[in-house]
């Protein structure tokens, strides 16, 4: 039977958030979502991130003291504004979860000069993070979702400033890659807060193959339409797979991890091209001057 709740598939329901602030991102349905609402249960004043305001204040109703920032992630002021009004609205962050996420099916390129899908999946939270790192408490969790298709990506920086020969899946498997290596390098930068990241699962129900390449986003629609108790044996619900970045928020088996990736609400080996201690230090400081664009 398919979990109803995130926070009970991920081991976490006796966890107390009372009195923490939580910032969800990409929260107006799906994976988001779900995560939302369930850090809500465990007791988190939950702010939720999107770009549709009718959804993301749906959200938020639904939440005992919700509130909904709107933000598009390709526009870095508007991520700045985010990290601004977050700040102004709580003082002190005690979790970060980068769940927002995107696939474009044709290649373009975002205001900042790199391709979009790097753009909103990687620069965008980076972005954020570095923005809000001020507000973080010294035991907050910065919680980033990645994804299993990173083993099958490479890194070219220089690469990411053009849309020559772009394939969709491709990009979405980089900017995946780049999540993993922006964990670890965040982790080592950091000096109090954790940062880890995760492979949520395959989610056809998570919206994010909306702009995917028309065979792909059949395919997932297809899977969409399955029963839950149906589906659950082969990919996985918004449910299930927000349990892994609860458990990264709430979990008090994680305090003090840092640097890891997940899976299962299990800590897993990433691929061998995300323990690249210099392609992360390397991707760092591209992304400062990236994210200043």
């Amino acid at each position: 039977m398919a979990t109803e709740h995130a926070e009970l598939g991920a081991g976490v329901s006796d966890a107390d958030l009372t009195g923490q602030s939580v910032l969800v991102t990409g929260a107006t349905s799906g994976i988001g979502r779900e995560t939302a609402l369930a850090l809500d249960r465990l007791g988190a004043r939950v702010l939720i991130h999107g770009r549709d305001r009718e959804q993301g204040e749906a959200v938020a109703a639904a939440l005992d003291d919700g509130v909904f920032f709107g933000a598009d992630f390709e526009d870095f002021d508007a991520v700045r504004g985010l990290a601004a009004r977050v700040r102004e609205r709580v003082g002190t962050l005690d979790a970060l979860v980068n769940n927002a996420g995107a696939h474009f099916s044709a290649g373009a390129l975002a205001p900042c000069g790199v391709e979009r899908t790097f753009a909103v999946n990687h620069l965008a939270p980076f972005l954020l993070t570095r923005e809000l790192r001020s507000a973080l408490a010294d035991t907050a969790r910065v919680v980033t979702v990645s994804s299993a298709v990173h083993r099958n990506a490479t890194l070219d920086l220089d690469a990411v400033e053009s849309v020559e020969n772009y394939d969709g899946l491709d990009a979405y498997r980089r900017s995946k890659l780049a999540n993993v290596l922006f964990t670890r390098e965040l982790a080592r930068r950091l000096d109090g807060p954790t940062a880890n990241c995760l492979h949520p699962g395959v989610v056809p129900g998570s919206g994010l193959w909306r702009h995917a390449s028309l065979p792909v986003s059949m395919g997932v629609r297809a899977l969409a339409t399955l029963p839950d108790a149906v589906l659950e044996r082969i990919a996985d619900t918004p449910v299930t797979a927000a349990e892994t970045s609860v458990y990264l928020a709430a979990s008090p088996d994680v305090a003090g991890v840092s640097g890891r990736y997940f899976g299962d609400c299990e800590e897993k080996r990433p691929a061998q091209r995300a323990l690249d201690d210099d392609l992360a230090a390397q991707l760092w400081e591209r992304s400062v001057e990236w994210a200043a664009e």
